[in-house]
């Protein structure tokens, strides 16, 4: 009897430029070891996560004096 071989497999989110997704889905499809490519477009946030984001909002609700301005922080980022 012959066992097959079992592997982990890694996702990888990747954007790449609308003028180029032709040529990115053609080269993924033509490497063997790519098992499927697809186009994912619902992006989902657990449940945990939107807990995580209320609690926070109604703990800035509670105490609005702690609460930065963005126009006066936006310049101590870096957005690249």
């Amino acid at each position: 009897m012959k066992i097959p071989y079992l592997c982990s497999m890694t996702q990888f989110t990747v954007s790449i430029a609308d003028n180029k997704v032709g040529i990115f889905l053609e080269f993924m499809k033509n490497l063997a070891f790519v098992k499927t490519v697809e186009k994912v477009e619902d992006f989902t946030i657990s449940e945990e996560h939107k807990n995580i984001v209320r609690e926070r909002v109604k703990e800035s609700n509670k105490n609005p004096e702690l609460l930065l301005n963005w126009d006066d922080i936006k310049e101590d980022f870096i957005l690249d």
